[in-house]
């Protein structure tokens, strides 16, 4: 007599007690086949795994009872239910309310076609994969987990969002902030350490015045308490042996990327386009800056990406293809378009235009000037990465001038409470006052 066949659908980053026992029951039902969410589908709706998809299938592979392991494309089950036609699915029972009802209700959909059962297992109390992680998050992570994470985030996710962080705290509001939409739960998938505001944190002129020593010091300080990737300005990656030394320094940190721009001489940031003096670097010295950047790596994760500074310079669009395809051809592992622009045509053009060029790179925007456009757009016409550059900073600043000028005002601090966090909620920021 041929045994029942049985569908369990698992995420398994972190195997507990719970998912042993959803294991169990299932296999005295029959022969288990476990459709094993990808990385993409998992990161649809919640953070990466920790485990790559075929770690956690070797993991799975080798549980009692196990007898085949597939992939689960989509949050959806009815693909592999209608491919596999199982006798029953089995489920823990946590899923009849909230965001995954309607998963469940299809699934009983599915099955009512060919008869068969939803079975649902008792939920295990006392354990979670998010308490789990949340624990994980505490111990915190490695500096070669960090910096492969991108490569991960930018191969499964439509686009990856960075914001801006220029110290622990900052960090901890980058890796801590959730929102609920449509069901899903979004959060920052790194951090952006921009030079403009490393410097202007520290009261100095964006002109790489913050030595690369004191930045690495200040990233350490954010890898500390953080476990997300982060993504460094190298600014013009200075002299070429001094790039070297930053990618190496950068790499042994944990540091997932560095991007280095196409200008020369005094740094002057970007967004001042032609109203400063700032001069373009030549295909070649820029190329080889980048050829020097990749021959220093150690990993094969970490990236190099080049920015193109010819739409906020005026050079053209004609321009900044013709860079895009030197660079990759340099070895740069992406692309970071730059704009001045109020709206995001150009930045499309260029994503268009590249597309058809086949360079087979990420590419990466930083909306500040043209913050109207969504993250859909972008990932629409093609963009990988998303970098809120300064963002964290800039709400940080006019919140601090209305407190000293209200203190200064009222001869007492009374008035400024209204802009103020709570004590106890400025404590809390910090895990370990809790």
């Amino acid at each position: 007599m041929t045994a029942a066949t049985v569908y369990v659908g698992m995420s398994a980053d972190l195997i507990h007690p719970g998912h042993i026992n959803v294991l169990q029951q299932a296999s005295e039902l029959g022969d288990v086949t476990v459709g094993l969410l990808t990385d993409q589908a998992i990161a649809s709706y919640k953070r990466l795994p920790h485990m790559t998809y075929e770690q956690r299938k070797t993991v799975v592979e080798n549980l009692k009872g196990v007898v085949a392991v597939v992939p689960q494309e989509t949050l959806d089950y009815v693909p592999n239910l209608e491919w596999l036609r199982p006798d029953y699915v089995v489920h823990g029972d946590d899923w009849r309310t909230g965001v995954q009802a309607n998963t469940r209700q299809r699934v009983i959909e599915a099955l009512e076609q060919w008869g068969g059962r939803l079975v649902e297992v008792p939920y295990t109390e006392g354990i979670s994969s998010s308490q789990l992680n949340a624990s994980l998050r505490q111990i915190g992570t490695t500096p070669s987990v960090r910096l492969s994470r991108l490569r991960r985030l930018i191969d499964t996710k439509p686009i990856v969002r960075l914001m801006e962080a220029h110290n622990g705290l900052t960090g901890l509001v980058v890796e801590n902030t959730t929102v609920q939409r449509d069901g899903r739960q979004l959060e920052f998938d790194g951090m952006w350490s921009s030079s403009l505001t490393d410097s202007t944190a520290k009261g100095k002129p964006d002109i790489e015045a913050v030595d690369i020593s004191s930045r690495l010091t200040n990233i350490n300080d954010m890898f500390e308490v953080t476990t997300k990737p982060l993504v460094f300005d190298g600014d013009t990656g200075g002299k070429p042996e001094h790039f070297a030394f930053t990618v190496r320094s950068l790499e042994r940190l944990g540091v997932s990327a560095v991007i280095i721009e196409d200008k020369e001489g005094l740094k002057r940031n970007s967004l001042f386009g032609t109203d400063v003096a700032q001069q373009q670097s030549s295909v070649e010295d820029m190329s080889f800056r980048l050829q020097v950047g990749k021959q220093s790596q150690i990993t094969d994760d970490f990236m190099v990406i080049a920015r193109i500074e010819s739409l906020i310079l005026d050079k053209g669009m004609d321009d900044a293809v013709r860079r895009a395809e030197a660079y990759v051809d340099a070895g740069a592992d992406a692309l970071m378009i730059h704009s001045r622009r109020k709206e995001p045509d150009e930045v499309f053009e260029f994503c268009d235009r590249v597309a058809k060029l086949d360079l087979q790179v990420p590419i990466v925007a930083v909306p500040t000037s043209y913050h109207q456009v969504t993250e859909q757009q972008l990932a629409e016409h093609g963009v990988n990465v998303v970098i809120y550059a300064n963002h964290m900073l800039r709400a940080a600043y006019p919140q601090m001038v209305k407190v000293a000028q209200t203190i200064l005002e009222h001869g007492r601090a009374l008035e400024a409470d209204p802009y103020l966090a709570p004590i106890q909620d400025a404590l809390a920021i910090i895990p370990d006052n809790r």
